[in-house]
């Protein structure tokens, strides 16, 4: 049932999804224009997103009559595409700039509970069982929630480039996940 590899590679495939701490400019801002951020708030809203797409993905899969290695695929390609962001410091997602409420948007969805994080979970599924996954969301959520509420001292701690720095080695991580994932997927059984 539950799997200590298995829990470490679901939470370093949702901490590099998630990716909170290349988030921390974004949260900054939103500190400083909304005067707070409710990290509570935030990380509980976020949480649930997460797991209750969890648990009805597939359904709305098969609402829409999609196999689950199409849409591990489609999970892989974003992930991919992430990472590329991650590494060429280009940006392919653009932000919506009308929200305007803080904790739970832009923050909890679509920052920490967005596309590419919600597609991923169910792309794990087609790999991991459900209680390493949830270990896994659990784990990054409780993380979160630490960075959340620590921003300003980490931004003071690691700079510029200690970000730029762990960006582009999870960017580099998250590519070599989409790849396997993508060969997981359309292995044969």
């Amino acid at each position: 049932m539950f799997n200590i590899k298995d829990i470490l590679s679901v939470t370093l495939i949702l901490f590099s999804i998630i990716d909170i701490l290349g988030s921390i400019p974004i949260v900054i801002a939103l500190r400083r224009k909304m005067g707070h951020v409710q990290s509570e708030q935030a990380t509980i809203v976020s949480g649930a997103i997460m797991i209750a797409f969890l648990f009805l993905g597939q359904s709305i899969l098969k609402l829409f009559a999609l196999d689950v290695a199409s849409f591990a695929t489609a999970g892989a390609i974003i992930m991919f595409i992430i990472a590329m962001e991650m590494i060429l410091g280009m940006t392919f997602f653009k932000e919506d700039p009308s929200t305007s409420s803080g904790s739970v948007v832009p923050l909890a969805f679509p920052l920490i509970a967005g596309a590419g994080t919600l597609t991923t979970i169910l792309s794990l599924r087609s790999i991991y069982s459900v209680p390493n996954i949830l270990v896994g969301i659990v784990l990054n959520l409780i993380f979160v929630y630490i960075v959340l509420k620590a921003s300003n001292w980490l931004e003071k701690k690691l700079g510029k480039s200690g970000f730029a720095i762990l960006r582009k080695v999870f960017g580099i991580i998250l590519l070599s996940i989409a790849v396997k994932i993508f060969k997981q997927s359309w292995a044969p059984a």
